[in-house]
């Protein structure tokens, strides 16, 4: 007989581990002060580095775009599902990445599962950075191609792989992912380097822009937008959830690019459409981050990391390694009683023995509530 018991031993085995999560549902809208249980907290857990998910425009667009084109869009892309705000943000994005087109998704996971196994499959290779998101090493797996994972921001490394299996198959596709900022770390990747080696090797490069679109470059869109090299980088993704501050994920790339991605990326064609609400809220998004105002936003971001005293920190992504996974758990819970909610961050998102407070800096907190994270933080250090 089918035993249909929950795998009771298993969960027991995670508790045991330090690994058990539970959800536990804020009390209030998300921001930079939200509610638990009752009680009032500073929120350093969220990405929504520029405020923009409580933006009066944000808002705004988004319930003109419920009026104008209803709550959902009731079908993919290709059956009827395809509505003009999709379209209008699909350019906008191009326009703001430098490409000739994008493509928009429902998610930044389901962009990477949708497009990395359009792009290789068997007979290709990926080179993969250690530390690359999950998304990014699900997709690489899905797709067939050999995978292969370089030690974090080594390039001296990277190029000698490439070297090696472009020595052995001069015409098989070789894909590098990496990411501009990676997400529980924060620091940034060598990225002028790794597009030399992409052409040096004729190599396809996939740059997830994920936690740097809004907050790095001068109009904001990232840092291959700062660098000057988005007209060299094959595949830009990113995510319409952290600094736009709604939901979805895009790749900007070549119109042929798009075009095979709007035929084959699977997680594309066989979703219902994200809302066309979404879509017009992103547009004001984008218009925001890439204004005057979205420059302010980004300057007092930079002062709130600068408070902080890391050198070379770049990102509003704060990681506090603490090794065991209760002991960070025992830190968020010191944290959070003393109003502050900074989550403990534990194995598989980090390495095993890497367990971590990660604090994300917001435009929206205060220069009080930043010195006052500081404070609590070098307290639980001691």
């Amino acid at each position: 007989m089918l035993d249909i018991t929950p795998p009771t031993s298993e969960l027991a085995r995670l508790a045991a581990d330090g690994l058990l999560r539970k959800l536990r549902p804020l009390d209030s809208a998300t921001g930079p002060h939200v509610e638990r249980d009752g009680k009032p907290l500073v929120n350093f857990g969220s990405n929504d580095y520029l405020g923009l998910a409580g933006h009066p425009r944000v808002i705004e667009a988004f319930g003109e775009g419920i009026r104008r084109y209803g709550a959902g869009s009731a079908a993919s892309r290709l059956v009827c599902g395809s509505l003009p705000p999709h379209q209008a943000l699909e350019d906008r994005i191009a326009g703001c990445k430098g490409t000739e087109a994008a493509l928009t998704f429902s998610s930044g996971y389901a962009t990477a599962l949708g497009v990395i196994p359009v792009i290789v499959g068997r007979n290709d290779t990926i080179l993969l950075d250690k530390l690359a998101h999950a998304c990014l090493v699900d997709a690489a797996r899905l797709s067939g191609a050999t995978l292969r994972v370089f030690p974090h921001n080594d390039c001296a490394k990277l190029s000698r792989m490439l070297a090696s299996i472009r020595a052995k198959s001069a015409g098989g596709r070789i894909l590098v992912v990496t990411e501009s900022v990676f997400s529980m770390d924060g620091d940034l990747c060598p990225l002028a380097e790794i597009v030399a080696l992409t052409e040096q090797y004729d190599a396809l490069l996939l740059l997830d822009e994920a936690h740097a679109i809004g907050v790095l470059g001068p109009q904001g869109m990232g840092l291959a937008e700062e660098l000057g090299l988005q007209h060299r980088i094959a595949f830009q993704m990113g995510t319409l959830s952290k600094a736009i501050g709604l939901c979805g994920g895009y790749v900007a790339a070549s119109r042929g690019w798009i075009d095979l991605f709007i035929n084959r990326a699977r997680s594309f064609i066989f979703s219902t459409a994200p809302p066309p609400a979404i879509a017009d809220a992103a547009i004001t998004s984008l218009e925001i981050i890439r204004s005057t105002e979205g420059e302010i936003l980004r300057q007092r971001l930079a002062s709130h990391v600068d408070h902080f005293q890391r050198p070379g920190a770049r990102s509003p992504i704060l990681p506090f390694i603490i090794g065991g996974n209760e002991a960070a758990i025992e830190a968020a819970a010191a944290l959070e009683a003393l109003g502050f909610l900074v989550p403990p961050i534990r194995y598989p998102t980090v390495p095993r023995g890497t367990a971590r407070l990660r604090a994300s800096l917001s435009a929206e907190h205060t220069p009080g509530e930043i010195e006052a994270l500081s404070a609590a933080l070098s307290r639980l250090s001691t």
